[in-house]
């Protein structure tokens, strides 16, 4: 049975003045223009401490190729302890305003709580349509639920004097069921580019044809096991051609069906790599075999009081301990008060393990134009942003002109 609300475009007189109105504050990655517009009879707010109803909207990707949504609703003021969640799951044949119709269909359904609770519930008007029992449609998938994409790409720049052509093709598939997860990724790339300097017209191409292929399964809400492998040619890092296959554990924290607004993972890998070398190494070698392992632990947070994501692996040869990485990557966005948000984002990276370096010295093209990888022991990105909103927090007209 679906229950469709409609409300009377006629303010009646007998309004109880007791009743607050709705005050909508709404957090997703959605087209929220679009809800704002299509939602006429409350107030939306541009900050969750103005508001009395709360709307968080997570995603994250799904098996069919398209996001899963979770919406929660939180009340507060004369609407608190009302609470509402809904979900939706799209897919890759959905346009944009297939998936905005649906998400703005969920929220009008999850507001009709609070809508009964508010200065407007004697404006509604009810109707019922369909029948009381529904039969849940059978299908068929022929494609037993593998997804696949095929992409491509090109780009030419061109300045005084500089010239770029790269183009990419590539493959992905996926199988996703409760228990299984099968992905395979296949790409070729190439990049052309021309630098003039002096009256010198400087060359270079880059080469990356590469593949990988997992099986991961899941052993319970917290544990999974999986395997990786990977086949790769790369001329920028000095791989004629490279193979490597690493059997790895995981376990959550938290379960998995909370990935949505939480998880601190724990990964551990183990495995081995083949490297046959385009020109001979800083180490003299032409080829290897080297086993290595890695540890990873991912953090992810969406709260109200703002996100954080923040990813730690550190790696190492099994022969040499010596020979190691360790990366950082966080990312942190905090509502400190009233319309006042902070943004930080950084990366770093210890590198001891460049083991593919050709010898000799780079020259001046490989350094120009980026055509071979650079010897450094680190690398390092920071970057911080505030967001500081103020004025009229009342305004729900859509205005798209000039």
């Amino acid at each position: 049975m679906f229950i469709f609300l409609f409300l009377s475009t006629l303010i009646s007189s007998g309004q109880s003045k007791e009743k607050e109105s709705i005050k909508l504050f709404l957090e997703c990655n959605c087209d929220k223009n679009y809800i704002r517009q299509e939602i006429k009879n409350i107030d939306h707010v541009r900050d969750q401490g103005l508001a009395n109803v709360q709307v968080f909207i997570y995603d994250i990707a799904n098996a069919s190729g398209g996001r899963t949504y979770k919406l929660e609703f939180t009340g507060s003021s004369s609407f608190e302890n009302i609470t509402n969640t809904l979900s939706f799951d799209s897919n890759a044949n959905m346009t944009p305003d297939d998936i905005r119709k649906r998400l703005l269909w969920r929220i009008n359904k999850g507001l009709l709580k609070y809508i009964l609770e508010s200065d407007i519930a004697n404006r509604v008007v009810y109707r019922l349509r369909g029948q009381t029992e529904e039969k849940e449609a059978e299908f068929y998938d022929p494609w037993r639920n593998w997804i696949f994409e095929v992409y491509g790409e090109a780009k030419f720049d061109k300045e005084a004097s500089r010239k770029k052509f790269e183009y990419k093709i590539g493959l992905e598939s996926d199988h996703v069921t409760d228990k299984w997860r099968i992905r395979g990724d296949f790409q070729l790339s190439q990049l052309n580019s021309e630098f003039v300097r002096n009256d010198e017209t400087f060359t270079s191409e880059r080469k990356r044809y590469w593949g990988t292929a997992s099986v991961v399964r899941s052993i319970s809400d917290h544990w999974s096991t999986g395997i990786f492998t990977n086949l790769k040619y790369d001329t920028f890092k000095n791989i004629d051609l490279g193979a490597g296959v690493s059997p790895a554990i995981e376990y959550n924290i938290f379960p998995y069906n909370e990935v949505l607004k939480r998880e601190i993972t724990f990964a551990y890998k183990i495995g081995f790599f083949y490297n046959n070398y385009i020109e001979t190494t800083i180490f003299n070698e032409d080829s290897e075999l080297i086993f290595n392992h890695s540890f990873n632990i991912n953090l992810r947070y969406r709260q109200p009081w703002g996100n954080i994501s923040t990813n730690i692996r550190a790696s190492s040869f099994l022969e040499d301990f010596s020979k190691n990485r360790l990366q950082l990557n966080s990312n942190l966005s905090v509502r400190v008060f009233k319309g006042f948000s902070v943004r930080f984002s950084g990366n770093v990276q210890f590198i001891s393990d460049q083991i593919n370096l050709p010898a000799g010295d780079a020259s001046i093209e490989d350094v120009l134009l980026q055509q071979k990888q650079i010897a450094t022991d680190f690398d390092l990105g920071l970057s911080v942003g505030v967001n500081y909103t103020f004025g009229s927090a009342f305004n729900n007209i859509i205005n798209t002109r000039l």
